[in-house]
């Protein structure tokens, strides 16, 4: 038994592993072609009018496909074995790059677009395939840690297919179709990785195509809107693709207009930005502690705002620029971790499909906005390159605060972690006992004034409690109660008033939310258990939740 249990970790490992190298590997082709094209724009040396009308372009042709295809994504990973879905996109990768060497060595601008709009043809078919294998691979507990390996490579690919192109247009002036030999290379490693991801089933094989992407997309739409939780991730990761994809072409020009280096140097300062997503990302990986930990989202937005307002100050090196872009990079590592990993983890099995193409749709139409801000900034508003980084830092900052006010749970969140990183230590036993999705109601003793804080640190489910009314009307309690959406409640009180309060936290649970009741009503000054308070059957009349027992010592 102990060898068959290791054989199936083994293979779990070769799977995941795999996977992880195929999508590094489609992340940087996929960028490497993109920015090779418009390394070759800015290497026209056209008036700064017409090219900034050009890159924007070539931004959006590159966009474009993520929106028309991506629910089409959706469906192949629901459809059939996400494994499949992955090879056949390799193959498919083959011709379009046999078609993009041909217009490099033709030197004909339209047709090397044309490849970047198949090439992210290719891009939106494998997404939906991509992520929602990460949790057929891995179990519940591993999810942060594997989004974060997954958010390293995927930004990471990103940013170094970035970073090679500028390499590869330097290197290669005038010769782009060996570039593209070298990219053609790259396609046949990310073939032989996809066979050996792990064979799994189709998630749901009697599912029918929609001839009517759009109403398929407004379909998933109301699934992620019906989720407060799943709706607020889907939007900052919009908005973090959006920014990504702004500062990838500000850092091009940047490096053209003000730094006044070439792209071989250029191309450093996105290895910068990359290497700080990928520790940003395993950071938020291991902070997370083994739970999806929302809290580091206003971290990471913090710190993205402060490291991109800062490059708007003149005067800067090359390594200083560098240095803050790895800044950047490693708090926006911070942010997008648990956002994906709430997108995979929060829909029903047979949903994660659907929901994460939706999703990656609208991210795509967030980068594809993003061609359209590019072309405000730059050709309307006539702003610079450095100015555009204090632009991105002040979206930062209003977008963080909307979000805020969208789901006050996160700044609660992050308080709770900073404090659990502090001044408290917790340990946490039976974790998985804790339902995945639905309601569930947590009977726990009362040890202390922060009981309610460490069980929200416990656990990635947001928490309802029952507080006694003279504690939630406390002035330094009610704000905080109220975020939480606390149900004040007292014995005192009229008895159709302290029903309604009963009521509501049944019906709380009802609409699949987690509540909390401290059943002995007061502090164990002892640490002994008191006496139980009624209420506990009463919220559970005509309700079938899970009770789930907590022990806090």
């Amino acid at each position: 038994m102990a060898k068959s249990a290791e054989a199936r970790n083994r293979g779990w490992q070769r799977g995941f592993w795999s996977l992880i190298v195929t999508q590094f590997q489609t992340g940087f082709n996929d960028n490497g072609l993109k920015f090779l094209v418009i390394y070759i724009v800015i290497g026209l040396n056209l008036p700064n009018a017409e090219r900034d009308r050009l890159v924007p372009i070539v931004n959006a042709i590159f966009a474009i496909p993520f929106i028309l295809f991506s629910m089409a994504g959706g469906y192949l990973a629901d459809r059939y074995s996400k494994r499949s879905v992955t090879i056949g996109t390799k193959v498919f990768e083959f011709a379009i790059m046999a078609f993009f060497i041909l217009s490099l060595a033709l030197r004909n601008l339209p047709m090397e677009c044309a490849g970047v709009f198949l090439i992210s043809t290719e891009g939106a078919l494998f997404g939906p395939s991509k992520y929602g294998l990460l949790p057929e691979l891995l179990p519940e507990p591993k999810l942060s840690w594997g989004n974060g390996i997954i958010e390293f490579g995927t930004f990471l690919s990103g940013i170094a297919g970035v970073a090679a192109a500028g390499f590869l247009a330097d290197q290669y002036r005038g010769r782009e179709a060996i570039a593209g030999f070298i990219l053609l290379g790259c396609s046949c490693v990310g073939l032989l990785t996809s066979l050996g991801i792990s064979r799994l089933p189709a998630a749901d094989s009697a599912k029918k195509f929609r001839w009517n992407p759009l109403g398929d997309f407004i379909a998933q739409m109301k699934t992620i809107v019906a989720d407060r939780v799943l709706g607020w991730a889907v939007l900052g990761n919009t908005y973090l693709f959006f920014l990504a994809a702004l500062l990838q072409t500000v850092i091009v020009v940047y490096g053209h207009d003000v730094l006044r280096v070439d792209e071989r140097h250029t191309s450093y300062l996105q290895a910068a930005i990359a290497i700080g997503i990928g520790l940003g990302s395993l950071a938020a990986g291991y902070l997370s502690g083994g739970k999806i930990e929302y809290g580091l989202i206003p971290l990471g937005a913090i710190g993205m705002t402060v490291f991109g307002a800062w490059l708007y100050v003149p005067g800067h090196s090359l390594t200083v620029v560098g240095t803050h872009l790895a800044l950047l990079g490693f708090f926006g590592g911070l942010f997008a971790v648990p956002l994906g990993a709430l997108i995979q983890h929060r829909p029903r099995p047979e949903q994660k499909g659907g929901v994460i193409a939706a999703a990656n749709l609208v991210s795509w139409i967030g980068i594809a906005l993003s061609s359209a801000a590019y072309f405000l900034f730059a050709a309307v508003l006539h702003q610079t390159a450095r100015g555009m980084f204090l632009d991105g830092a002040i979206l930062t900052l209003v977008t963080t605060a909307y979000s805020i006010y969208l789901l006050p749970d996160a700044l609660v969140r992050f308080v709770l972690w900073l404090a659990t990183h502090t001044v408290y230590r917790i340990r946490v036993e039976g974790r998985e006992n804790i339902p995945e999705t639905g309601g569930a109601l947590f009977v726990a003793n009362h040890m202390s004034f922060v009981d309610a804080l460490l069980l929200m640190a416990s656990t990635d489910r947001p928490i309802r409690f029952l507080v006694f009314k003279d504690i939630y009307e406390l002035p330094f309690i009610k704000p905080f109660a109220k975020m939480i959406r606390a149900i004040p409640i007292s014995s005192e009180l009229h008895p159709r008033e302290m029903l309604q309060s009963l009521r509501e936290a049944a019906n709380a649970l009802k609409a699949g939310e987690v509540m909390c009741i401290f059943a002995e009503g007061e502090i164990t000054r002892t640490g002994q258990l008191l006496p139980f308070r009624r209420g506990m059957e009463r919220i559970l009349k005509g309700v079938d939740v899970p009770v789930v027992p907590v022990a806090l010592t």
